[in-house]
């Protein structure tokens, strides 16, 4: 991990391990003193520590030192921004994508309640860019927005910028009047078919990886297959069972980050993916550069819908909050290259259907965040809470 040196990589360790005993003791466990790791690669000897263990060391206490934003994610948690310009690190992703000082930049990206919008915010403007906080919904107004203030970038879901393009198609718009000239998108997959559709409008289309806790963690920077690892961020590829570092995989991926604000020490992603080298990722990639092949799918039970994540304890909680029903689970598909929810609800005998419904609907956008077609059915065919048909051809 570049950019930090022994002295800093001790003191950043003994003050977080003050401040966080569970740190403290998967440090002590490994047989390290806190105040004495100097190397980086020394905490791969350290415990691989699982989303659930990170917000529950973190028991939801602020640091009382004003930070620029405050989160909330299922539970409900409560997390800081981290302190610092751009503290997420997506202004690399941005620039290699084609951010230049000056661009006007469309961030599609949630700004209620979760940090997606903000993490992109901070990186657009550390790299002299303006942002149209644009979120989701009102797409007409996205597209005509493109228009009039000849916005050069984007971010958000790969869908989601489709979704865009094909309104502009609609009202007779074409490439040649597309201001658009960049996308870097992330938080679902991005199929060949999409991207190939995405780039038919003239627009260079980057993926990258982060996740919430650690902000950018990897990104295509046209070099070829796979994505290059962020600066500041030591990634590795572990075994799911152990937590060994693994020369390949496919494993999970652990992530290290040694920063002043909210450090994050082999903290488990959940996702899969493995390395692949630049010896085989073709002209331009750097020889022996290692690189992810990209996320492969999850450890754990929870899927990524329209870019949240859906965990089956989410829909166990909104069906005990749901009057009138006996059952719910939730149907996940693809169409056009977006995704489709359908709420299966089993409603109580002698309750108002149409009214059950209307409730079921404001509950699970409510707590969930995204929307669901919800309809009535005489049973459940298991008591699987999520049934995932999605393909990603």
């Amino acid at each position: 991990m570049s950019g930090v040196n022994g002295a800093d990589i001790a003191r950043i360790i003994g003050d977080a391990a003050q401040r966080d005993p569970v740190l403290r003791q998967r440090i002590e466990d490994a047989g390290l003193d806190p105040a004495s790791v100097t190397e980086a690669g020394a905490l791969t000897a350290v415990r691989v520590q699982s989303k659930d263990e990170l917000v529950a060391s973190r028991e939801n206490v602020l640091t009382g030192t004003a930070p620029r934003r405050v989160f909330q994610s299922p539970g409900p948690i409560y997390e800081e921004q981290p302190a610092g310009e751009d503290p997420w690190r997506w202004r690399e992703a941005l620039e290699s994508a084609g951010l230049t000082p000056g661009d006007i930049v469309l961030n599609c990206f949630g700004y209620h309640l979760s940090p997606a919008g903000a993490m992109f915010d901070e990186g657009v403007i550390a790299a002299g860019g303006t942002v149209l906080p644009a979120g989701i919904g009102n797409q007409q107004l996205q597209v005509q927005a493109i228009r009039d203030l000849g916005i050069r970038g984007y971010v958000g879901l790969p869908s989601y910028l489709k979704a865009l393009l094909d309104l502009h198609a609609a009202d007779g718009g074409t490439a040649d009047d597309l201001p658009l000239e960049w996308a870097l998108v992330t938080a679902e997959p991005l199929p060949d078919s999409l991207r190939a559709e995405l780039q038919g409008w003239g627009l260079r289309v980057r993926m990258a990886y982060g996740t919430a806790e650690a902000g950018l963690i990897a990104y295509e920077d046209g070099a070829g297959p796979g994505l290059r690892t962020a600066r500041g961020i030591g990634v590795e590829v572990c075994d799911i069972a152990d937590g060994t570092p693994l020369a390949e995989g496919p494993g999970e991926v652990v992530v290290t980050i040694l920063r002043e604000s909210a450090p994050l020490v082999r903290f488990g992603t959940g996702d899969l993916s493995a390395w692949t080298s630049g010896d085989e990722a073709g002209a331009g990639a750097e020889a022996g550069e290692w690189r992810l092949v990209g996320v492969l799918g999850r450890t754990g039970q929870a899927v990524k819908v329209r870019g949240m994540f859906l965990h089956p304890a989410q829909v166990r909680a909104a069906a005990a909050a749901i009057p009138d029903i006996e059952g719910l689970r939730f149907v996940l598909d693809r169409e056009d290259h977006r995704d489709t929810v359908v709420a299966e609800v089993v409603v109580t005998a002698g309750a108002d259907e149409a009214q059950v419904l209307a409730e079921a609907g404001d509950r699970i956008r409510s707590a969930l965040r995204f929307r669901a077609d919800v309809r009535a059915v005489e049973q459940l065919p298991s008591d699987e809470p999520i049934d995932d048909r999605r393909t990603w051809d």
